[in-house]
């Protein structure tokens, strides 16, 4: 019995390398907040079908977007002639599976050994990080350029539109200010005629002369 379900294991795990695998994303995540599964899965199952094996995540969300990959079993799917998807080619590309599935051929057709190899995908990956570090401050600061553009942007549009209501309310200001001096008119006071008529009869009138103060005499008394 035990060498029968091995038989049985062994046929199916020749059946797996056999048929057409892909690998490929299997979405998961809420609406507009995606996140990807990398899967390995039969090309004729669909897309969120069953899958043989799950060998990392994607995450496009994030910046830059982050790759949670098994490295080993990417590599181990590509050199038995599983077909990426355009997706987790680019994905594979960008880990370097399929650079050091290149150096690995080399390797084994003899062109260099297992230490240049090794030495090769290193430089590569350190070079590749730090482009990719590189790409996601510029996206930073072209994301910060952005903000502060279209913050100018909204800031004059709100200037413009205070001063057009300040204007307005200006406006609606001298209006109601005529419009009360239409119905309230200033009446001009008359030039005082009879107070002029009355100072020049002041004027003209004679001033009474006093008249003189005549002292009174006393009498001596004879001194006796």
């Amino acid at each position: 019995m035990e060498k029968f379900r091995n038989f049985a294991c062994s046929i199916k795990k020749q059946k797996l390398i056999i048929m057409p695998t892909r690998i490929r994303l299997q979405r998961f995540g809420k609406k507009n907040k995606p996140f990807y599964h990398i899967v390995v899965a039969d090309g004729r199952a669909p897309r969120d079908g069953r899958s043989i094996e799950d060998i990392g995540t994607y995450n496009p969300m994030t910046n830059p977007a982050s790759i949670n990959l098994n490295f080993d079993r990417a590599m181990h799917w590509i050199s038995v002639g599983a077909s990426p998807s355009d997706t987790v080619r680019s994905l594979l590309s960008r880990e370097g599976v399929l650079y050091k599935t290149h150096l690995m051929g080399g390797v084994a057709k003899g062109a260099f050994t297992i230490e240049v190899a090794e030495e090769k995908f290193a430089k590569w990956k350190e070079e590749k990080e730090a482009n990719i570090l590189k790409a996601a401050k510029e996206t930073e600061l072209q994301s910060k350029a952005a903000k502060k553009k279209a913050f100018e942007a909204e800031t004059k549009v709100k200037e413009a539109r205070e001063a057009a209501l300040a204007e307005k309310r200006q406006k609606e200001a001298d209006a109601i200010a005529k419009a009360k001096a239409d119905a309230n008119p200033v009446v001009e006071e008359a030039p005082a005629a009879e107070a002029t008529v009355e100072a020049e009869a002041v004027a003209e009138a004679p001033v009474a002369e006093e008249a003189p103060v005549v002292e009174a005499k006393t009498e001596e008394k004879p001194e006796a």
